[in-house]
């Protein structure tokens, strides 16, 4: 879409200067950055650099990943190497690439949703603060670092289907819905996208519209698209017959009323992978629109506001009753609704909140001049709290990037063990071991979306006491077991354990000889254990840096 006027083009300059002014403290900060360690520093980001070392990053559907798990962890579970965020991290450094998907990332974020509103949610030049300023509020929402456009580009693409949809398709809708897959996610965003396109074109038939094939094959061509790229997660998903560790999670879990709190919870606050930060400035003009279409009687006007209103709410009921226990049964029956996360509808939410505030925004502004005023402050009243969640500002309690990979210290411990890292095996107690994984060691714990079953069966006995005397860990590693970890009773989920910790670990009860029998030979302590003898362990040195968050202490097996 064409920039229509100067005062629009300056607009949208002033937008990108908010973005690259938001974005700076990565680029400035480098590694003395804080971001977000859950699903990322503890995670995604040694993923990437484990899979660009490894050899494998065009490997078969068949490959395993040496360095983890024993060899045991499918290449596929790493994702497709078509995926231009594995890319930027064989290429560049760690917080280059995290900076140059951070800005991709926001950047389209902005014109998707700009041209989403500027074209069919709320066109006309008068509403063009609204249009740039919601845009820049949705880019700017701290959304999780490796869903890439999985839901920030949701916008992007709708703009191009609805533009086909309505018969003005060009190349640049099916050049969006070409270069999308490549930086998205079809299960953390766009197959709940995708279905929700292929609803809209059944409602489109039954309201007698036509059967619209250019829109329909728009929504199979982009499905094929990903298909294609994300070949590695249907075959694993349609074609893997080994069971792996998501056989034995069941999400269905909840009572009733623990299903209705987690309604509000989701509903008013959000959830971590789909930030929105909309609690404060965007719920009440919602509701006080909402009120003002009701008492007018402006449903007939405002049918799209109204639409996004209830499906918001919606989205939060199935978002929170998919974890209700009364599915057990059928999930059980019925395997794939266990092993895939339908509850990610509720993905759907940022766009569906952010398109509403627009229009929320602009029937206060209808009021009246009053009305007017307080629609604008709201709007920057939400741009200010979205810089206040900026990572650089959220996170500063949390390690620095430098300090969580403690580069440095690890190297001294490569060096003091002086063996080549494939002839031994390490885990971690107390830290997350993607800080092993992301120093090359050779890890037999890990963090991973799946590996096979009975891996997790043979790792849960090293670890078999220690789970019998936490009920909480216990049942996180049984019903769960992405986090393959070395759990102790005492430490439960903590495994951030920074080095100026005063705990000992007392009464550790390991079964040393299972992890020997897997090749275990060293362990990375955060803490001191009282008890290393009896669980066949010698501290052979401490390890502390400057640069570390972390104080490791060597243990190897006798």
């Amino acid at each position: 879409m064409l920039i229509e006027s100067k005062k629009e083009q300056r607009y949208i300059i002033f937008a990108l200067l908010v973005i690259v002014v938001y974005l700076s403290p990565l680029f400035i900060l480098q590694e003395n950055a804080h971001i977000r360690v859950h699903d990322n520093l503890d995670s995604n980001l040694a993923w990437y650099k484990v899979l660009a070392r490894s050899g494998e990053m065009f490997g078969s559907v068949n490959a395993t990943i040496p360095q983890i798990i024993n060899g045991q962890l499918s290449r596929n579970a790493f994702g497709t190497e078509y995926s231009i965020i594995v890319w930027l991290y064989a290429l560049f450094p760690t917080m280059i690439a995290y900076g140059i998907s951070q800005a991709l990332t926001r950047i389209v974020a902005f014109f998707g949703m700009y041209w989403l509103l500027k074209k069919h949610f709320l066109p006309g030049e008068k509403w063009l603060f609204l249009q740039i300023g919601t845009a820049l509020a949705f880019a700017l929402t701290p959304f999780w670092p490796s869903g890439m456009l999985s839901t920030l580009g949701m916008p992007l693409a709708l703009w191009a289907f609805l533009n086909i949809r309505n018969g003005e398709g060009s190349w640049k809708d099916y050049l969006v819905l070409t270069l999308l897959p490549f930086y998205a996610s079809i299960v953390l965003g766009f197959f709940f996208f995708l279905t929700a396109m292929g609803f809209l074109w059944v409602t489109d038939c039954f309201r007698r519209k036509g059967w619209n094939p250019r829109f329909l094959l728009a929504i199979v061509y982009m499905t094929v698209i990903f298909m294609l790229v994300e070949y590695r997660l249907i075959f694993s998903f349609l074609l893997v017959d080994e069971p792996n560790s998501r056989d034995e999670y069941f999400y269905a879990a909840l009572p009733f009323w623990r299903c209705v709190r987690l309604v509000f919870k989701n509903y008013l606050l959000g959830h971590t992978h789909v930030m929105t930060v909309h609690t404060l400035f965007i719920l009440p003009p919602i509701f006080i629109a909402i009120y003002l279409v009701l008492l007018k009687k402006l449903w007939n006007q405002e049918k799209l506001f109204v639409f996004l209103f209830i499906l918001n709410i919606l989205l939060s009921i199935w978002y929170a009753f998919w974890f209700y226990k009364g599915w057990l049964p059928i999930a059980k029956r019925f395997h794939f609704l266990a092993t895939f996360n339908f509850a990610r509808y509720h993905f759907l939410r940022p766009m569906v909140i952010y398109a509403g505030f627009a229009l929320a925004l602009k029937i206060l502004t209808l009021q009246g001049k009053g009305w007017a005023r307080t629609a604008k402050w709201y709007l920057v009243l939400q741009l200010l709290i979205l810089g206040l969640f900026n990572d650089e500002i959220i996170y500063q309690q949390k390690p620095t990037v430098k300090e969580f990979y403690a580069v440095e210290m690890f190297r001294e411990i490569e060096e003091y063990i002086a063996l080549p890292k494939e002839k031994y095996r390490v885990a971690s107690i107390g830290i997350h071991p993607a800080v092993a994984q992301y120093n090359g060691f050779y890890t037999l714990d890990t963090y991973n979306n799946f590996y096979p079953l009975a891996y997790k069966h043979q790792f849960r006995k090293i670890i078999e006491k220690e789970l019998a005397k936490n009920k909480r860990v216990r049942k996180y590693f049984d019903k769960w077991g992405g986090r393959c970890y070395i759990f102790t009773a005492q430490l439960g989920k903590h495994y951030m354990i920074k080095k100026d910790s005063k705990l000992h670990l007392n009464h550790l009860e390991l079964n040393t000889n299972v992890f020997k029998k897997m090749g275990g030979r060293y362990i990375f302590s955060a803490l001191p254990i009282d008890n290393a003898k009896k669980n066949q362990l010698l501290l052979v040195k401490v390890f502390e840096s400057r640069t570390s968050a972390w104080k490791i202490y060597l243990y190897e097996t006798l």
